[in-house]
């Protein structure tokens, strides 16, 4: 291949790489400068009362998040279900409650919203330890995929939607393993700044996650769900929904850990 012919390929590139964030980017900014629908605001009263706890500044935020997001995301009814504006609206919010005050890619690994009329059915294949190979199903209510999907039940949806302090939301669940995944799998060790805090990360959840692994074996209550001593994954999920939905709770409890998901989140919902 002629020189100047690699090198024509190169400056496009380069030009790609440096042009696409920057059209993005403006592309975002007209999103967000656009009024909020009226619909959308309707939804948002009728279905996500947590929006009424956010003082005015998130609330503006997180409106100009949701178009962003809804404009770039593809939502999927599956088993019958027709999307429509409610499930979208309300997917969208909880789904950037996560992303308020944070640097902001928009989930960019995140393509498809796939939802389910209610709880849907998984098959799963495993070996056990002595080599046998099985097939399980399993009854979900929501999944995360690192491939770019995120799959929920609409009535658990709306059912997390409406109780705003009972420290279980399945959105917020899997939204937080979406965040997990940008790193890689859902470790429970999503992308941190600084190495203190990372540092300060992985000794107070290892420390938490063990305590509720024990917490579980012998029974004893906790104010994170036993599906959180699953793997540390899980318990980075477990402990978002709960931060999210029963703050004092958890700065009373557990103070370490909630001054780490106020760093990570950028957030402090006590204040709310």
């Amino acid at each position: 291949m002629p020189a100047v012919i690699i090198f024509c390929l190169g400056l496009l590139l380069v030009l790609w790489l440096v042009g696409a964030p920057w059209l993005a980017g403006r592309k975002r900014k007209k999103l967000r400068a656009q009024p909020f629908p009226a619909p959308w605001r309707a939804v948002l009263q009728q279905r996500v009362p947590y929006v009424r706890r956010l003082p005015a500044d998130l609330q503006l935020q997180l409106k100009q998040h949701m178009q962003v997001f809804l404009a770039e995301k593809t939502f999927i009814g599956c088993n019958g279900l027709e999307i429509s504006d409610e499930i979208r609206v309300t997917v969208a919010a909880h789904a950037c409650l996560l992303i308020l005050n944070r640097p902001s890619g928009y989930y960019p690994k995140l393509r498809q919203i796939l939802v389910y009329p209610d709880s849907f059915v998984v098959q799963r294949d495993h070996v056990d330890h002595i080599g046998l190979a099985h097939r399980t199903r399993e009854v979900l209510s929501g999944e995360s995929w690192s491939q770019g999907q995120v799959i929920l039940s609409w009535q658990d949806t709306l059912a997390g939607a409406a109780v705003v302090d009972d420290g279980q939301n399945v959105a917020i669940h899997e939204f937080a393993h979406q965040l997990d995944q940008e790193s890689g799998s859902a470790n429970g060790a999503p992308m941190l700044g600084r190495r203190a805090q990372r540092q300060s990360w992985s000794s107070v959840l290892g420390s938490e996650f063990a305590t509720l692994q024990a917490r579980v074996t012998r029974g004893a209550p906790s104010l994170f769900s036993d599906y959180g001593a699953t793997d540390p994954g899980e318990f980075f999920a477990v402990i978002s929904e709960v931060f999210f939905e029963q703050p004092a709770a958890m700065a009373q409890e557990h103070p370490a850990l909630y001054r780490e998901l106020s760093q990570f989140y950028q957030l402090d919902p006590l204040s709310w």
